[in-house]
């Protein structure tokens, strides 16, 4: 099978003919449709993610067609439709007898943990926990823009944000968690303010439901311009980029017992942020995370996109081939496109 591959961190990432994947018993394989280009692709390639062994194949989000089945799957079949939420439960460690598989003990996740899905095939474990069934109605590349950004947004604003109708929500950063974190709390019915430091993300937010748009490089009071439009702090605060200010921020823009949600992944010197923890105790601030979703979850969510309340295509920026994206990864760092890029040609 053709897959991107590169076997330093920081190194060139190629296209290179690897041997085709097997199953786990408990597994599949599944024959990739298509696939998202996430920033935490590029952590995992830089060498900030320690989960990541060399040589390696990245693509984390992701959905296609099943093609062989492991001895013990048994409520699959070949050519079923499939997606899965990225950070995989193992079925019987404590967490996943809560139900959150999502933090699972003996997590498997597939271009981190294991081979990715920038690939023809990718094997994955697990089946019965995670695999998720595919609605006639989504295509491949709306289903590959579900796999990381979306659902982890999903979860945070709705599980953990208890974001509800007529609340207002901040939200830090306009990439692919920022843009799906908008188009959800619009659908639920909240108020919208978006940050960002480049005219077009929020030029698109703004398509997509922000009520407020601020270009954080041409205005530094960025908590005092939040609290002063939704009348005091927002109730919900959603850092999708993962900075020290982005965080600080987030947390600074809040109403009191406000609810700071950290999407955006904390690496390199961003690692260990001040947190203005006097605010939090004098508010009674929460400070959250929201690390993927269960596939459990996903009904409630599919729900709402075939009823067409949500629209994750709205997100699709483009679609490349398996031979552009090595390029395209490798610079994710300059943020050069707006929406989420889907590799569809393999």
């Amino acid at each position: 099978m053709k897959a991107l591959y590169f076997s330093q961190f920081g190194a060139p990432i190629e296209v290179k003919q690897l041997p085709d994947p097997k199953p786990t018993p408990d597994g599949v394989v599944i024959r990739v449709e298509a696939a998202g280009l996430c920033r935490s692709d590029w952590h995992g390639w830089m060498g900030h993610d320690s989960d990541v062994q060399l040589p390696h194949v990245p693509g984390h989000e992701f959905a296609g067609t099943i093609v062989e089945l492991g001895a013990s799957v048994r409520a699959w079949a070949v050519g079923d439709r499939v997606t899965l939420p990225f950070s995989m439960g193992c079925g019987y460690c404590p967490q996943c007898a809560g139900g959150n598989q999502q933090i699972c003990d003996n997590y498997y996740q597939p271009g981190f943990t294991g081979m990715g899905a920038f690939a023809e095939y990718v094997a994955v474990p697990y089946a019965a926990q995670n695999l998720v069934r595919l609605p006639g109605s989504l295509s491949f590349q709306e289903a590959a823009i579900l796999g990381c950004r979306f659902i982890t947004s999903y979860r945070g604003l709705i599980a953990q944000g208890r974001l509800r109708p007529g609340q207002w929500v901040a939200v830090h950063a306009c990439g692919g968690v920022g843009l799906s974190a908008i188009i959800i709390a619009r659908a639920v019915g909240a108020r919208i303010i978006a940050v960002d430091i480049s005219d077009k993300k929020l030029q698109l937010a703004r398509q997509l439901g922000a009520d407020y748009v601020l270009n954080a490089g041409k205005d530094d009071r960025v908590p005092e311009r939040i609290r002063e439009w939704s009348g005091g702090g927002v109730q919900v605060s959603v850092d999708a980029l993962g900075s020290t200010v982005t965080c600080i921020n987030s947390i600074s823009c809040l109403a009191k017992r406000g609810r700071h949600i950290q999407i955006g992944l904390m690496t390199a010197e961003h690692r260990y942020p001040p947190v203005p923890m006097g605010m939090v105790i004098a508010n009674e601030l929460e400070i959250l995370g929201s690390h993927g979703m269960q596939a459990h979850a996903y009904p409630e969510m599919l729900e709402l996109i075939t009823s067409g309340k949500v629209q994750p295509q709205q997100l699709l920026g483009r679609t490349i081939s398996l031979e552009a994206a090595a390029e395209a990864l490798m610079n994710m760092d300059k943020h050069l496109d707006t929406g989420v890029v889907v590799i569809d040609r393999f």
